[in-house]
């Protein structure tokens, strides 16, 4: 007798079911998303405060970094910004140690899974590497932010790890901890001023 398949897909609050192996554009729903990652909290929960520092809420502030740092991005690059982090609704975050850990394994259902995302928003499966590194500082001067004012961390920790940042840029962002729900709403909104534009 054949040993049974495990279950490698997640049922949404959608109904959409997902399969995390063969990830299909058609079952992603932003609404979902969003859920997922209002309720998905960075730094493994360690962090200062009353509520969790979602994903949801590091995304809309690496997308207003991004935007920033990019004045003059187009909205779909803005949108691959508020999405940069967007599989971990149903893979959750871990945190770097972890995913050292786990190995090359999660980079390859990352990868899947984001090229479903972007397909089924209107982007490339893979953005330009110099849009995903224009990303990539926002989503560093966001981690160092974050280390600093809500993780407990000392600033020349958070610059070892993170790299030292623009403190100009750096002084008038301040990290604020809401509900859940809230995020999850504003996260969607912003989804859906960015897509009006595309």
């Amino acid at each position: 007798m054949a040993k049974a398949q495990p279950r490698a897909w997640q049922r949404m609050l959608s109904g959409r079911r997902l399969d995390l192996l063969d990830p299909t554009p058609v079952d992603i729903e932003i609404e979902d998303i969003a859920h997922g990652l209002a309720f998905v909290a960075r730094w493994n929960g360690q962090t200062k405060g009353d509520f969790a520092y979602s994903v949801a809420e590091h995304s809309i502030l690496v997308t207003q970094i991004f935007q920033r740092q990019q004045p003059k991005a187009p909205a779909k690059w803005q949108l691959a910004a508020l999405l940069h982090d967007a599989p971990e609704y149903v893979i959750g975050d871990m945190i770097s140690p972890v995913k050292a850990a786990v190995g090359p394994g999660y980079g390859a259902l990352d990868d899947r899974l984001t090229a479903a995302i972007h397909l089924r928003f209107g982007l490339p499966a893979q953005i330009p590497v110099s849009v995903k590194k224009q990303i990539k500082k926002a989503d560093k001067l966001s981690a160092w932010l974050e280390a600093t004012q809500i993780a407990g961390f000392t600033q020349a920790e958070a610059d070892k790890f993170f790299g030292k940042q623009d403190p100009a840029l750096a002084s008038n962002l301040q990290i604020a901890l809401r509900p859940p729900v809230t995020v999850r709403d504003d996260y969607t909104a912003l989804y859906h001023k960015l897509a009006a534009t595309l």
